[in-house]
Formats: structure tokens, sequence, C-alpha cells
């Protein structure tokens, strides 16, 4: 299948697109020609595009034991970056524009709420850059760390999409009429896509990696 009708079917698949570092301009090649390419593997390419294209679909042990992880974890480090770099900072300026015209004692709570979540969201990603992913790669290099295991990452790890849902109920329930409707309605559009990035990122990470690196532990047992 050519890689421009696939993004066709399912155009979410573009913000998948930089994080494996494909850029657009792939003319009319085929999914495999742009993986081979910028050397990403095709069955890793597949797999991420069915976690983000089907809404009911999660993998099985089967496909993750059978697949090229190689790009799994700068896959995922991307996607934080993308996150803080890209989409919090986008959703923030239409924030700022709210609050801005709005009240103050409802500016004053937007703004608090999200600060929060930012922060929330930066410690996330960097328990899992600073101490996940140098354990994981230390297990692929046979040289594993005895004093961590991925149960430690499954019970400390959360659902940072939940708090998007408590910031939507704050602007639909609590923001006032004659605030902005465009910047509204943007700002609310962007979270929606934004917890949904968040929610498949989250998937990825509950049932591809943690299989991916309990299979790794087996082996060094």
């Amino acid at each position: 299948m050519k890689l421009a009708d696939l993004i066709l079917v399912n155009y979410n698949l573009i913000f998948m697109l930089p994080r494996l570092g494909i850029p657009l301009g792939f003319g009319d090649k085929s999914v495999a020609e742009v993986c081979m390419k910028y050397n990403v593997p095709v069955d890793f390419f597949l797999l991420i595009c069915n976690v983000y294209t089907f809404d009911s679909y999660v993998p099985d042990k089967e496909d993750v034991v059978v697949t090229d992880m190689r790009l799994l974890i700068p896959y995922l480090t991307a996607s934080h970056d993308f996150y803080l770099r890209e989409r919090l900072p986008h959703i923030e300026q239409h924030l700022d524009r709210i609050v801005d015209k709005a009240e103050k004692k409802y500016g004053t709570v937007l703004k608090r709420f999200f600060d929060e979540y930012k922060n929330e969201v930066s410690e996330h990603f960097v328990y899992e850059e600073e101490t996940v992913f140098p354990y994981i790669r230390a297990l692929i290099s046979d040289k594993p760390d005895s004093t961590y295991h991925i149960r430690d990452y499954e019970r400390a790890h959360s659902n940072i999409e939940d708090k998007l849902n408590d910031l939507l109920q704050i602007i639909f329930k609590y923001f006032p009429g004659d605030t902005s409707s465009i910047d509204s309605v943007e700002v609310v559009y962007d979270i929606f896509q934004l917890s949904s990035d968040l929610n498949k990122h989250s998937l990825i990470e509950e049932k591809i990696l943690v299989p991916y690196v309990e299979l790794l532990e087996k082996k060094q047992i």
C-alpha cells in the first residue's frame, strides 16, 4: 500500500511520522519503500499504525515477540518531545488568549490547573527517560540492573491523559459564555486531540513496552 493512501485513510497517522524520522514528500512510495529508506522496521511501523488506527486494537504478546523493537524507545522519547515542545505550548497559547479576556477568577483557576498539569506530565516523562529507558537499554546490552524491574514501572505508571478531562470540564461548566468562541472551540479541539494521542501513547507503553521488557527480563534468568 502507498504511504500516502494510508495517511488518507487515517490522517492522525501524520503525527507519528516525525517521531519515526519520516518527513513528508514520500511521493508514490509504498509503506515498505518509505520504511526502508528511513531505516524503520516495517513490522514496528505497522504495529504503531494499528494502535493509532483501530480503537479496539490491543497488540498481544505474540505480536510483540516477533516485532523488531529497536525504535521503540526512540519513538517514545520523540513522543515526549512532541507533547512537551509542540502540543502543550500550542494549547497554552490558546489558553493564554482566553485567560487575558476572561474574568480574573476564572483565568487564574484555568492557568494554575494547566501549569500543574504540565509539571505532572514533565515529571512523568523525566521518570521514564531517566529511570525506565536506561534500565531497558541496559537489559538490551546484557547489563541488567537487578535492583529494578519493569513491574516497578507498572506500579508507578499513571494515565496523564485523565487530568485533561478535568480541564475540559472546567471549560465546559464554569467558563463564561462571553469568552471568545473561536479560541474556546480551538483549545477544546486541541485538548481532545492531545487526550486521544496520549491514550494511544499509554497503550503503547502498557501493551507493547511492558511485555517487551518482560521478555528481555526472562532472557536474563
